[in-house]
């Protein structure tokens, strides 16, 4: 083998090495078809923190209950809210497996169930729902 071509098959190589370098170090997503329903809210001023948690618990319990549910979010790490005069308080998300599921949703016994508790204590709230 000569100079040229030992200096051609490096090059090759290096090349190939760069670029499975770069195939790897790139972030891989996914763009699932699953629906991911947000709810940001403001508690009522006199509700209690024991009345709050039982109705975040509440999104868990209906979870159970709602066939099409996959994943909820019940933690608030940060609420960005509509206007200074009136902060959000809380949030919570549930992740439906279609978008037929999130429309179900809304009218299933356990919803509406859940639905008398937290409403009772929501002065207000707005609710995203997004997919791809």
């Amino acid at each position: 083998m000569n100079s040229i071509t030992r200096r051609v098959l490096l090059a090759c190589v290096l090349i190939g090495v760069f670029a499975i370098g770069i195939a790897v170090g790139q972030n891989k997503f996914g763009k699932p078809t699953s629906v991911i329903h947000v709810v940001t809210l403001k508690w009522k001023a006199d509700s209690t923190a024991a009345q709050r948690q039982t109705a975040i618990e509440g999104v868990a319990g209906m979870a159970g209950k709602i066939k099409g549910i996959k994943n909820v979010w019940l933690k608030t790490l940060r609420v960005q809210s509509p206007s200074q005069d009136k902060p959000f308080d809380a949030a919570f998300a549930i992740e439906f497996e279609s978008e037929a599921a999130a429309k179900a949703y809304a009218d299933d016994p356990a919803h509406k169930q859940w639905e008398v508790g937290y409403q009772a204590i929501r002065e207000e709230s707005r609710s995203h729902q997004v997919s791809n």
